[in-house]
């Protein structure tokens, strides 16, 4: 046992000395490695355990990882109390973490235990006078803050005081200081006081506003403000006709829920496993109420929706778990029950929708469905919705039968392959053919809807052609002008099953034209509300699939307008129709890669080939992209952007990215605010619709200045999206797009550069500097170059790596702008680094690197060649010496010499002649050395 012992805690000891080791070079994550086996391998309780936990602080300090180095270096004085480099630490992470009060107590600890420190007495006297300033402006707050309650809650007081005292208390809330004494002072209480009699809007906002920003990243806030007021009490603030009260009270259920799962309003942040599982009670309340209240008859439509969205942005959560708990407590029947709903029915116990519930359902629905992950899972979805569908049906009233269309056609517009297994049961299409062929205006108006949904599939078109077409052809002669407009979708929808395909035509030619005529007449009609004219730019999305069709809609400007205004309502329903028109316009859609060699076999084996039609030729699509930009399609875009459909964002970012294809229209895009609107659809989202969004962003960033187009904190914000696009998958123009941006965005500021070291870009930037391809590795170089004007990356160069090798073999590369890319790299690099100075020459051909960049004809690359060898000179004797044993000193003699020579390359070769006469390693030309009768001479 004891042998046992020794053996560990030899081995723990050589792990120490490895990861101090990697400490010296700078490898911070091998250092964590090292010094974390080397305390697994110690005992509980042993002292040494002390110094390998303060050394592991110590690299996450580097890392920037203070959580981890606080609680190394707490566990560490567990073993040894007041050890000065632990407590010296631990300083310094926590004030990294604004921890200063406690940072200050480490401190004065430190200079008490070991008062000759002289490392701590600047950060002591630093802190001192922050925590104290801290201390009067607490004191201040409180005062401000009692004066603020006094007039806000005053409810005689004057109506622009209690304003602006609420504001100010809005301001002070997002501060920590400010709503700590807030919170302390009992301001929940006062607000729920205030807001059950409260009539000013602005009041009511600001007083809602105050505690969705008390409970922002506080846990212990957020459970006393919900033990305090309930979620019921923010159901009943959200429950009214005010979208800003509706919104703020949305906002502060979102806040909560965040603050209770580790989340932030970050696109890219999730749940933490931890938080979730500790405060399980909690959340799994609020998503029972929001359930519960969701089918409530007293709820406000607005407020409906609300709801639907906060179960909708946080259902795909796994951690939370909230779609399997939605089809465990029936919450599929629930959101079935609300999209069966029908504004035309109106009795004692109907609900009050919007135009855009059924469409929040429907994307809600899809969002739970992609999340069921195995075949039992989607089995007992399905089961939830069959269970419904049966319930209604089970009774004969024809409003039953009503609602359960109304319930299908949202299915079908949400997860398709539910809505098309429904739909496919005995008798089920039967129905709906029914109900379209009757004279009642309402069964008529659904049973239309529901085929139109139901035409997705082309298996299903056939069927539905031969059945469903002279219904609708009967139905397009109604009187009703909502009939018509249903009945005309139907016949656009069935019209275009043949797709971009200018071979097939499922009508007589010309068919398509009439249909895209009858379209826009109700499109630009004034006197259509918006309903008719969002079911009018549906059909128009299947119809503009005929090039023919497209060429004619984008020559009728008023068409243009009314699509481009109608997206401007932000109506949800339109969201689809309006979209696809224009991604279609655009060819912004997926097409098939041709292969040549599956084309010949096709032909021999007389399968149908697609063919293109001659007006989807670039000309034409970038005519059609050119008008569309001049019209305002940005601003329609950034105002669809708002919709929760991870689908209809995939075809914005399509649209998007399709204009930025045109280097003269990336102005407009950013002028309007695309380049914002973008962002989010990059971080969140189907994958392609990511690509298509990060790709417009680096095309962007590749021929507009990053900071008019990514002003502020959004030159730091776009950096992840453009990291994405270098993975294998993506095609090399989305390579070559996104590393000429980095580039640009690389040589703003230190800031930036150290975001994309953050994001872990370095690694994925400098895989493309091994690849074949010339523009992919010329531009991977560029970004480098860029990149080590950082500190941390000449760090990273001087570590055990062969990275500044490979900058040497590439400035000797036959593309021109790729070796004055490694040559540029390689002269920012020795300039401040002697480590990578000593790297170069131990390079077996950096001699020929050096001759190669000297003697070449391009003056940009003599010049960083001649630097780089200055550099070299100037570093250190031992690399001078290396020079002098090669022939590059006489190049430099030559070159300093030549009449017609580049005057900074002269300057830099003269600069290196007389450092090395300073190293004693040449003697001057004609001097006194060398004079053979000089008498002074020695042996």
């Amino acid at each position: 046992m004891p042998q046992e012992s020794a053996n560990s805690v030899q081995s723990a000891q050589q792990w120490k000395e490895e990861g101090n080791a990697a400490f010296k070079e700078s490898d911070w994550h091998a250092a964590v490695r090292c010094y974390s086996k080397a305390i697994q391998l110690t005992k509980d309780g042993a002292a040494e355990k002390s110094v390998y936990l303060k050394n592991r602080a110590a690299a996450y300090l580097k890392l920037g990882e203070n959580e981890k180095a606080v609680a190394d270096c707490s566990a560490a004085l567990d073993l040894v109390p007041n050890d000065p480099k632990s407590l010296f630490r631990r300083c310094q992470a926590l004030e990294a973490l604004e921890r200063l009060e406690e940072a200050y107590k480490d401190a004065r600890q430190v200079h008490a235990v070991d008062p000759g420190n002289k490392a701590i007495q600047p950060i002591l006297a630093r802190l001192h006078g922050i925590v104290q300033e801290r201390l009067k402006f607490m004191s201040q707050t409180t005062n401000k803050v009692a004066k603020m309650f006094e007039i806000a809650f005053d409810m005689s007081a004057e109506k622009e005081k209690r304003e602006q005292a609420l504001n100010n208390m809005v301001v002070l809330a997002r501060e920590n200081s400010g709503s700590d004494v807030m919170f302390k002072e009992g301001v929940i209480t006062k607000i729920a006081a205030l807001l059950k009699t409260e009539k000013n809007e602005e009041m009511f906002l600001g007083s809602v506003r105050i505690i969705g920003e008390l409970c922002k990243d506080n846990l212990e806030r957020t459970k006393s403000i919900l033990h305090q007021l309930g979620v019921p009490w923010f159901l009943d603030i959200l429950n009214c006709q005010s979208e800003n009260q509706v919104n703020a009270s949305q906002y502060c259920l979102q806040t909560i829920l965040n603050t209770l799962s580790g989340m932030t309003n970050a696109p890219e942040s999730k749940p933490q496993a931890e938080l979730c599982e500790a405060n399980k009670t909690e959340i799994d309340t609020l998503l029972t109420c929001l359930l519960f209240s969701v089918t409530s008859r007293t709820l406000s439509g607005l407020g409906r929706d609300a709801i639907i969205e906060l179960i909708m942005r946080n259902v795909h959560y796994s951690t939370l778990n909230w779609a399997f708990r939605l089809v465990e407590i029936r919450g599929l029947q629930r959101l079935m029950e609300v999209a069966s709903e029908l504004k035309e029915y109106k009795y004692e116990s109907s609900m009050e929708i919007t135009d855009s519930t059924r469409s929040l359902v429907s994307v809600c629905l899809a969002r739970i469905y992609e999340n069921m992950y195995y075949d039992k899972a989607r089995q007992d979805f399905v089961a939830n919705i069959d269970d419904f569908v049966k319930g209604k049906l089970i009774t004969p009233e024809i409003e039953s039968k009503v609602r359960v269309v109304v319930a299908l056609t949202s299915l079908l517009l949400g997860p398709l392959d539910v809505g098309n297994n429904i739909v496919a049961r005995d008798g089920m299409m039967e129905m709906i053919l029914v109900m379209a062929g009757t004279d009642d205006v309402l069964q008529q108006k659904v049973a239309c809807e529901c085929i139109i949904a139901a035409s997705s599939k082309k298996d299903k078109i056939k069927s539905i052609i031969t059945q469903g077409v002279n219904i609708l052809k009967k139905l397009y002669q109604s009187k009703d002008d909502g009939i018509r407009v249903r009945a005309l979708v139907g016949l656009c929808k069935l019209g275009s099953s043949g797709g971009t395909d200018a071979s097939i035509r499922p009508f007589a030619d010309g068919a398509t034209t009439k249909l895209a005529e009858a379209c826009r007449r109700f499109l630009i009609s004034p006197s259509k509300d918006v309903d008719m004219r969002r079911w009018a730019a549906e059909g128009l999305s299947y119809l503009t699939l005929d090039a023919d069709v497209k060429e004619k809609l984008i020559a009728d400007r008023a068409a243009i307008h009314a699509l481009i205004e109608l997206a401007k309502t932000g109506n949800q329903a339109a969201v689809y129709g309006v979209v696809t028109t224009f991604v279609n316009l655009c060819n912004a859609y997926e097409k098939q890669e041709i292969i040549p060699e599956m084309v010949e076999l096709a032909k021999f084996a007389k399968h149908h080939i697609p063919e293109d039609h001659e007006l989807d030729d670039p000309d034409f699509i970038s005519k059609r992209l050119i008008i569309l930009a001049n019209e305002g399609i940005t601003s329609a875009l950034v105002s669809l952007a708002k919709t929760e459909s991870h689908n209809s964002k995939e075809l914005i970012a399509r649209i998007f990215n399709a204009i930025c294809g045109q280097q003269e229209l990336r102005g407009i895009v950013v002028q309007q605010g695309g380049a914002k609107a973008l962002l989010p659809m990059a971080l969140e989202g189907t994958e392609k619709g990511m690509r298509q969004a990060s790709q417009a962003l680096a095309r962007i960033g590749i021929t507009m200045n990053p900071e008019i187009a990514f002003p502020g904190q959004r030159n730091l914000e776009v950096i992840r999206p453009l990291l994405t696009l270098l993975h294998p998958e993506c095609t090399a123009l989305e390579n070559f797009e996104s590393l000429l941006a980095l580039c640009n965005l690389a040589g703003l500021n230190e800031t930036v550069r150290q975001r994309i070291i953050k994001e872990q870009g370095i690694a994925k930037i400098e895989s493309y500097m091994f690849e074949e391809h010339e523009m992919l590795c010329r531009a991977a170089t560029q970004v480098i170059t860029n990149l080590i004007l950082s500190p941390d990356m000449v760090k990273l160069y001087e570590a055990k790596n062969d990275r500044t090798k490979y900058l040497v073999l590439l400035s000797a590369d036959e593309d021109l702008d790729t070796a004055l890319a490694a040559a540029g790299a390689l002269a920012q690099l020795t300039a401040v680094s002697k480590k990578c100075c000593k790297k170069v020459v131990q390079v077996e051909t950096w001699a020929e690197s050096m001759r190669a960049l000297l003697g070449n004809p391009d003056v940009g690359l003599q010049y960083r060649g001649a630097y780089i060898v200055n550099n070299l000179m100037q570093s250190c004797k031992e690399v001078a010496e290396k020079l002098i044993e090669t022939d590059i000193m006489e190049i430099l003699m030559a070159l300093s010499l030549l009449e017609d020579g580049d005057e900074k390359v002269k300057k830099s070769a003269l600069q290196a002649l007389s450092t090395a006469e300073d190293w004693k390693l040449i003697k001057k030309p004609g001097g006194p050395e060398e004079d053979e009768e000089n008498e002074d001479d020695v042996d």
